[in-house]
């Protein structure tokens, strides 16, 4: 459990370095400009290298659906929760979906490796990509309150490269085609740098974060869901499914993972309660390093 636990500071060390170069270097550093590196190049050789890691089989396969199939689930009930409890629109799309919106990218791909290790890369990459389509569809609607077309949204999707290469990656790998070890060494350093560098990105953004006021019972209601009610939610389903230990702890951790900067993206794009909703992603992110024992200890009961 230390050693566990001291991964995960371990992590957080690239995140500091990311809060103390912004500090630092202030707008000198362009946390955007960052972002596009990562999302549009560094990202397509974690992608590709980590969906060669392994061959496909049935785990890999369900790994995603699952993640999937439990956040489809939760919204159903934080829907409806937010309709009871809170009283304006906006409030009420932030109550719904901000929680299921995780930090699967950033902080889930590189916390998998130091948890368990490289194998775990082909798990966390699918659930980053889908995911990703959470975010684009789901996310989009509520934090637009549904003024934003899913069609439009998933057109944005197409554009991502990381998409695109997931997809040969897949097909390489389902015809067990294997890459000269110079490339595979090659890819594997352009992925351990896409990890070091969407950790960074994350302590810039939290540097940027300004905390001027706090929806206290909004707060309360989406760490509530983040921290307690998915992680007990993914538990109970995951005692009945026929999975490895390790694939099982991927899922839950996954789950864990504090609210995504994408959050506050939408809810700038759509004026919906930005400041909120950074002081969500702060706070959750926080609230994260002592949620993490929690965590780690339920990981070693599967």
């Amino acid at each position: 459990m230390g050693n566990l636990f001291l991964a995960i500071l371990s992590i957080y060390m690239f995140i500091l370095v990311g809060y103390c170069a912004k500090h630092i270097f202030k707008e000198r550093l362009d946390e955007k400009s960052f972002n596009l590196l990562s999302v549009y190049f560094l990202q397509v050789f974690l992608t590709f290298w980590g969906l060669l890691q392994r061959p496909i089989d049935l785990q890999l396969f369900l790994t995603p659906l699952i993640y999937a199939g439990i956040v489809a689930f939760a919204l159903i009930l934080t829907f409806f929760l937010s309709k009871r409890l809170f009283e304006e629109d906006k409030e009420r799309s932030i109550a719904s979906v901000a929680a299921l919106i995780g930090n699967t990218g950033n902080l889930g791909i590189p916390l998998g490796i130091a948890v368990f290790g490289p194998e775990s890369i082909p798990f966390t990459t699918l659930i980053n990509l889908i995911n990703m389509f959470i975010v684009y569809t789901i996310g989009v609607y509520f934090y637009s309150r549904g003024s934003f077309s899913i069609k439009e949204s998933m057109q944005n999707i197409m554009k991502l490269p990381v998409l695109w290469f997931a997809v040969l990656a897949l097909i390489l790998n389902f015809f067990r085609v294997s890459l000269p070890a110079e490339i595979m060494s090659a890819l594997k350093m352009g992925a351990y740098t896409s990890m070091v560098i969407q950790l960074i990105i994350l302590g810039m953004y939290l540097h940027s974060v300004r905390l001027k006021s706090l929806n206290i019972r909004l707060i309360v209601h989406v760490n509530s869901i983040k921290f307690i009610f998915l992680p007990l939610l993914a538990f109970i389903v995951l005692q009945f499914l026929p999975l490895s230990s390790m694939t099982k702890g991927i899922i839950l951790m996954e789950i864990f993972m504090p609210l995504a900067v994408s959050n506050v993206n939408l809810a700038s794009l759509y004026n919906c309660k930005p400041k909120d909703v950074t002081a969500l992603i702060f706070i959750s992110s926080l609230l994260f390093l002592g949620f993490s024992f929690v965590v780690l200890y339920a990981i070693k009961l599967f």
